[in-house]
Parts: structure tokens; sequence; C-alpha cells
């Protein structure tokens, strides 16, 4: 009997790769000239995954969301695995905007990709572990069809598949 073969469904993002773009995108925040003097600032927390967007106003504080997403997009990180806040007033009249960098899949996700791929009737069978899946089936072939299935939908994060086997 054939052994099974099997693939993970993860979804994380290279936090030094994020680091690079927001020193570049701070670098650019400095000598743009409609946005050197302005007083939008942004901050990134490594060890939380937050990035914070500071200005005086909801249009400057687009403009800098605008450069980051350049720069991040350059680097290789997917758009989607930064979810952006709404808009709150910060002191001195200006605007503030946070994100969260998605690092994991979490529950309710994991529950509808599951969902799914047991809708697709193929012959595989799917496990959560934590913040990730595992897809294993006897058939190569049927682990293909389930990526090309996955590369189709969109769950509103990047997924990427390691450990193919």
């Amino acid at each position: 009997m054939a052994k099974e073969s099997s693939f993970d469904i993860v979804s994380t993002v290279d936090m030094q790769e994020v680091d690079n773009a927001f020193q570049q995108a701070r670098k650019e925040l400095a000598q743009r000239y409609d946005l050197k003097d302005s007083g939008a600032e942004i901050s990134l927390d490594k060890s939380a995954g937050t990035l914070t967007v500071t200005a005086p106003a909801d249009f400057v504080a687009s403009q800098v969301i605008d450069v980051i997403g350049s720069k991040l997009i350059k680097r290789g990180i997917d758009l989607t695995a930064v979810k952006w806040g709404d808009s709150t007033p910060s002191s001195g009249g200006g605007v503030r905007r946070c994100a969260t960098v998605v690092n994991g899949i979490d529950k309710e996700t994991a529950g509808k990709i599951n969902k799914d791929i047991k809708a697709q009737k193929l012959k595989c069978k799917v496990t959560i572990e934590g913040d990730k899946l595992r897809v294993s089936s006897p058939s190569r072939d049927t682990l293909q069809e389930v990526i090309a299935f996955l590369r189709g939908q969109d769950y509103g994060q990047p997924l990427q598949y390691v450990n193919y086997r």
C-alpha cells in the first residue's frame, strides 16, 4: 500500500521584510515633497506585529498608507496580510490608523477552509493543527487539486502551501 502524501496550509509573514518595508517608507516620508513637513509619522512594533500611522488629516494618512503598501508589495508581502483599522482621533487634532499583520490561520477561517475542501468531495483528509491545516491523501494528484482549488478562493489572508511530501 502506498504511503500517504500531505502538505500544510499556513499563513505567515516575514516580519523582517515588513521591517525593511517600514524603514523604506519612513525614508520616503522624510524625502517626499508633499509629505516632508506634513507631520505624518509611522511606527512599527515588531513583537506585536502592528503598524501605526499618525497624520494631521485622513487624506495624509491614506497617502502614507499607500506609500507603506507600495513598499510592502515590492518586498513580496501580500497586502491582504495587513488589516488596517478605522481612523481614530489622536492628540493635536490629527488621526491615527493602526494595522495588524496577520500571522497564522484563526479557527474561524480554518473551519471555513476545511468545509470548502470537504464540499469538493475529494478523497483527502483535513486536520486543523493550531494555526495551520494539514491535508493528506494517498494520491498526490488529489493534493494538487486541493491546492489549485484553494488558490482560486479568497479567505481574506494569504495562504502558503508548505511541507509537501
